[in-house]
């Protein structure tokens, strides 16, 4: 049997049965489920982006300011906030730098192009975490995972290329995509010293100090028509805040602890589809792009394909691997 996974089910090696491989087959489906759940409500997220009239760097700013208390909350009256070393909140929080910018480019491609685009180039997530996870994680670069990574970039270079009106968007749609595989990286690592909820709350909060510092920054570059939300404002932020923050966000967090990095980014890039397909059905935007969207679009989601089909064929041999053992 195993030993990686009588120490993931926290039992004997010498008395482990076959009771372990079906606990960790069963963990990893689970883990799955958890992340599609999390993908497909973060997929409302570029919706409500759209929705919420406030400049992106104030959109981010005031759905953590919502997300943190609430989240502090939960936490209080469940584990509460005790044996937590000193140093990895900390280190949690400049993680929720990383996310801050990652947010704020996002919303900024939105608004900049359109929910499509944003979307579209999310997708090149993949791509930088195929490039980003090895050096960080010291693994061997996989050279198959970088060559389909290169095809969704080559899909954002056609539509950067015919849709001038959406090169802003689109800078920082690739913006956030480096955003989006580097946090998922780290919090990897830290997911071995801080439960997905206290470290949701820690990273949160580090955007929410992070973030006053950036705001006059950004704004002196990217003006905003208003400060404080409206009255619908408030309430798209509330859903933004608890439908679309906290919960896909431990979601994400628990996957985390049985999966890695590379597969919650890869899974992460259905976003787009559940996206795309809201924003044509509730903003029409596919009126607003045409055949050579569509090409450049078709290559991003090829990539995808093919990166999901490689993760699910590796899967399936691991466990059957382990059933045989």
């Amino acid at each position: 049997m195993p030993t990686h996974l009588c120490q993931a089910n926290r039992c004997s090696s010498k008395t482990c049965t076959s009771q372990c491989v079906t606990t960790y087959i069963w963990r990893v489906k689970k883990a799955f489920l958890q992340l599609h759940i999390a993908v497909f409500l973060a997929g409302f997220t570029a919706i409500l982006g759209k929705l919420i009239l406030l400049n992106e760097v104030l959109l981010v700013f005031y759905r953590v300011l919502i997300a943190v208390p609430i989240l502090a909350l939960l936490i209080a009256f469940r584990s509460g906030f005790k044996n937590l070393n000193s140093g990895y909140p900390f280190q949690a929080a400049a993680v929720g730098c990383i996310i801050a910018i990652h947010w704020v480019a996002f919303y900024a491609s939105v608004k900049y192009a359109n929910v499509s685009v944003a979307l579209v180039c999310f997708a090149a997530t993949g791509f930088f975490t195929a490039l980003f996870e090895p050096m960080v994680l010291k693994k061997r670069l996989e050279a198959t995972e970088l060559l389909l990574g290169l095809l969704s970039i080559a899909g954002i270079y056609i539509i950067f290329d015919f849709y001038p009106q959406f090169q802003t968007g689109i800078i920082f749609g690739v913006i956030a995509a480096v955003g989006s595989a580097l946090f998922p990286i780290f919090n990897k690592q830290l997911l071995h010293h801080l439960s997905p909820s206290h470290l949701t709350f820690f990273s949160l909060s580090g955007c929410v100090l992070f973030l006053p510092f950036l705001i006059p920054l950004y704004l002196h570059f990217f003006p905003a028509e208003y400060i404080y939300p409206t009255q619908a404002d408030w309430l798209w932020l509330t859903v933004l805040a608890i439908l679309c923050t906290i919960i896909p966000f431990n979601l994400q967090l628990k996957a985390l602890q049985k999966i890695s990095a590379f597969t919650v980014n890869l899974t992460y890039n259905l976003e787009p589809f559940y996206g795309i397909l809201l924003a044509f059905a509730l903003f029409g935007e596919h009126r607003e792009i045409g055949w050579r969207f569509y090409i450049g679009m078709l290559l991003v989601m090829v990539s995808l394909l093919l990166q999901m089909y490689r993760v699910w064929k590796q899967q399936s041999r691991e466990i059957e691997v382990t059933k045989s053992e």
